[in-house]
């Protein structure tokens, strides 16, 4: 792969399509720091750079939409979001433009990744002939990560919702890989993570 592969804009694929079961509310409409975790989320994506920035949306869909007013990104519905979030990540993918060389794909409930994260990605990768970046904290890897165009038929081949990881684990000897504090790994899942956005770390 050449180093000219690299100099395309990079995409943000944002998955927000779950029904935070877990958690028994919206999750991505609670508030951190001032503004939901899904507006949070979509102006770090913006902030970095990415563009354009495709948030997958599924469960309560306008109420979504509606938290991202303002924000210059795009939308797709999933309408099989109930079957796991690998037909989010098919949906956001499918959704990248052709001009696009790579996507960084993210979680909207991971409130303490930063567009300087997000951005790191795209740098080393831009920089750099390797087909992806991941992001690994303190010996876990874990979203967010970039995915070379390339990599995107391997990512639709595989249905389970572990797919990116599988992909990582066949690349990753090839891959980039850029450490981040284990603080920043924290997702909000389950009401006692609500915890984690009292403190605001």
């Amino acid at each position: 792969m050449s180093a000219d592969a690299h100099r395309g804009p990079v995409a943000g694929v944002l998955l927000a399509a779950g029904t935070s079961s877990r958690m028994g509310q919206n999750k991505l409409l609670l508030a951190h720091d001032g503004a939901s975790l899904l507006r949070r989320a979509a102006k770090a994506a913006l902030d970095a750079g990415l563009a354009p920035v495709i948030v997958v949306l599924g469960h309560e869909a306008d109420r979504a939409r509606a938290e991202l007013a303002g924000l210059s990104c795009e939308t797709v519905v999933n309408p099989r979001y109930e079957d796991g979030i690998v037909t989010s990540l098919h949906t956001g993918l499918a959704a990248v433009p052709a001009s696009a060389a790579a996507a960084v794909v993210m979680l909207a409930d991971m409130p303490f990744v930063t567009a300087a994260m997000l951005g790191g990605l795209v740098e080393r990768y831009q920089t750099t002939t390797a087909p992806l970046a991941i992001s690994d904290y303190e010996g876990v890897t874990a979203p967010p990560m970039l995915y070379d165009r390339a990599l995107f038929p391997e990512l639709f081949a595989i249905d389970d919702g572990r797919c990116g990881q599988q992909v990582v684990r066949r690349h990753r000897a090839e891959a980039e890989v850029l450490a981040w504090p284990t603080t920043a790994l924290a997702d909000v899942d389950v009401p006692a993570d609500l915890d984690l956005l009292a403190g605001g770390r």
